[in-house]
């Protein structure tokens, strides 16, 4: 398995990179999310990578991020209909929030727009992805288009985990602002999110 290649850019289009490892060129396929993260050509870079081993060729794709990669194997690997090509498609389409935003809330229509995803495709993401995704990713995508102040953003992040415990977004969020009025604003996500679990629940 190749985890990863570091090397220079020798050629770079919106669907390959061309990356130079001690004088070996490696083709490395990339969503358009990675790609438009990319440094200038001639410049170094490290993408995480994933290799396919077909018949008639082996194939390496290429992230900028885990998450990237992460929701890429996720896609291949458990959505039944969904090959690396789709898969690429998607992450050029959508951010990984984005995905799983769109997974949670059962938004097939979103998914279904990305060219190369039809109806019964994204109805399938929907399905097959629903318990893997994370009870907090609804939450995440409707928050990550903002620019949050660093206490907002210890609110939200203290949110997150609280829902990943189990805690339903309102439930979540009233913990969360309860805690941060009792400790201030200088309390950390950790500090909000102890304090959080020893309030007692709204009646």
């Amino acid at each position: 398995m190749i985890s990863f290649v570091r090397g220079t850019i020798v050629e770079s289009l919106p669907t390959q990179v061309t990356v130079e490892v001690q004088g070996v060129g490696y083709d490395v396929q990339v969503p358009l999310s990675t790609f438009n993260s990319l440094p200038p050509v001639g410049e170094e870079v490290k993408l995480l990578t994933h290799f396919v081993v077909r018949e008639d060729a082996h194939l390496l794709y290429g992230f900028g991020t885990r998450p990237e990669r992460d929701m890429f194997r996720l896609l291949i690997n458990t959505v039944s209909g969904i090959g690396p090509k789709i898969a690429l498609s998607l992450l050029s389409g959508m951010s990984v929030t984005a995905i799983r935003g769109a997974v949670a809330s059962r938004d097939v229509k979103a998914l279904s727009s990305i060219s190369g995803v039809g109806k019964k495709t994204a109805e399938r993401i929907v399905v097959e992805l629903g318990d893997k995704v994370g009870v907090s990713a609804a939450w995440e995508a409707s928050s990550a288009g903002l620019a949050l102040a660093p206490g907002d953003q210890k609110l939200n992040d203290a949110v997150l985990a609280l829902m990943a415990l189990g805690y339903k977004q309102p439930e979540a969020m009233e913990g969360a602002r309860g805690a941060q009025a009792l400790l201030g604003p200088g309390a950390g996500v950790e500090d909000l999110v102890r304090a959080s679990l020893k309030r007692p629940p709204a009646t």
